[in-house]
């Protein structure tokens, strides 16, 4: 018999084919028995009859959820089965059956969410987070397929770095090589600056660390970034490759993960909506919205997880926020030549309470203006002589921004936290498993 993945079902309908995976759900009526196997691409329910397979009836009956099985037999349409397939059981081999006295811990019933962490690692395996996983793994797909598309190359930067990118206060510190001391990247960007400079328009995909003492739903300790920067490059470029990017993921997810969508109870209307252009507005106008909606915010105030949330909820899309404050955004942000007390700087925020999903810059490109934010914000000269040279050799205008993937794939997912959208989350107190 051939054998094939449960997402193929509908391929093989009225054919004899095996299934490789493991029983994660057993129901008895009588002499029949309704088994429900899963294999990483799906879940599928099978009908296995006393009287048509008794070795068959015999293997199943009472066995254990998560023991790992081959099944072989016929696929039908079933329109009230899960996927419209079911498998009408005829053979089955019992590679390993659960013991009875150390059942599988996640049962099909509520668990605490402390409970479910420290069980991650078997966690994984139910529908929804296997539903998650794929969406995130279409999700990554189409972003690299996006950039690709748009001559930006794919390269790396490095996850030990000598010094911080946006402040020292939410560095993790390594011990290096005899006393030296190192640093988890908060981010590729700085890197990316110096790849642009050789290779015209790049991208960074990796592991990103910010040891920031946040507990809010928003927030991992690690995380992947995708971070473009391009050469001759402004602002509004910026603006217009982010929308884009986000689009793409999001069409793609909603054309791709239909089903993954479905077993999350996703709205996906409201992500069939999501397509460039996206609204735009100042800082100026962000503070305005939040005052006709009663939040106290002057200029100067950063807008935080509350303010977004406002924000954001006056639009059906993801809506970009341009232009704020410099004093309160990192020290490697061009000034705005009409108000250089403005940054040319960007967020996009995204709708139903998701905030920050990717921040980005056009980059300071005159050497003696970077020397002065260095000193400005006590940062030591020595650690950025490197970056210094990006603007004594050839310097040009140049930008680039960071994809946050966790917050983007929860909001596409419509997840209540973060940690659900990670294979093995990373938080405040929390590196196990």
């Amino acid at each position: 018999m051939t054998t094939i993945s449960i997402e193929q079902a509908g391929k093989y309908d009225g054919q004899e084919v095996t299934i490789k995976g493991w029983l994660y759900n057993l129901r008895e009526s009588g002499k029949l028995l309704f088994p429900i196997f899963r294999d990483g691409t799906g879940i599928m329910q099978g009908v296995c009859a006393l009287k048509e397979n008794p070795e068959a009836f015999a293997a199943l009956k009472g066995l254990t959820q998560e023991s790992s099985v081959i099944v072989g037999g016929k696929i039908r349409a079933e329109q009230r089965a899960p996927g419209g397939f079911e498998m009408g059981v005829s053979t089955i081999e019992v590679l390993q059956k659960v013991s009875e006295a150390t059942p599988f811990p996640i049962q099909l019933k509520e668990h605490g969410v402390d409970f479910l962490l420290d069980h991650r690692h078997l966690w994984i395996r139910t529908p929804r987070s296997a539903a998650i996983l794929r969406i995130r793994a279409e999700a990554i797909r189409a972003a690299r397929n996006y950039m690709d598309e748009q001559g930006y190359t794919l390269t790396d930067a490095p996850i030990f770095t000598p010094a911080a990118c946006e402040g020292t206060s939410t560095l993790f510190e390594v011990n290096y090589i005899d006393d030296q001391k190192a640093y988890l990247t908060q981010s590729g960007q700085l890197y990316g600056e110096a790849l642009a400079m050789a290779l015209g328009k790049i991208y960074t995909f990796g592991p990103t660390f910010r040891a920031e003492k946040s507990k809010t739903r928003r927030h991992l300790t690690e995380f992947w970034m995708l971070e473009p920067e391009a050469a001759y490059a402004e602002l509004d470029d910026m603006m217009a490759l982010a929308e884009g990017l986000v689009s793409a993921m999001v069409q793609s997810v909603v054309k791709n993960k239909s089903r993954e969508l479905e077993t999350l109870k996703r709205n996906i209307q409201k992500l069939e909506n999501i397509k460039a252009p996206f609204p735009r507005i100042s800082y100026d106008e962000a503070i305005a919205i939040l005052h006709k909606h009663g939040n106290p915010a002057k200029f100067g105030d950063d807008i935080g997880g509350d303010e977004e949330t406002i924000v954001s909820s006056e639009f059906d899309r993801p809506v970009m926020v341009h232009r704020y404050p410099a004093a309160i955004k990192a020290f490697y942000m061009q000034p705005d030549a009409q108000r250089p007390d403005l940054a040319l700087a960007f967020d996009m925020l995204a709708p139903e309470g998701y905030g920050e999903i990717i921040g980005g810059s056009q980059r300071i490109h005159d050497y003696d203006l970077l020397v002065k934010r260095l000193r400005e914000n006590n940062l030591p000269e020595e650690s950025f002589q490197w970056y210094l040279d990006l603007r004594r050799y050839g310097s040009v205008p140049h930008a680039g921004f960071g994809l946050g993937l966790e917050r983007t794939v929860a909001w596409i997912c419509g997840t209540e936290h973060i940690r659900e959208v990670i294979p093995f989350p990373r938080m405040l107190y929390r590196v196990y498993p």
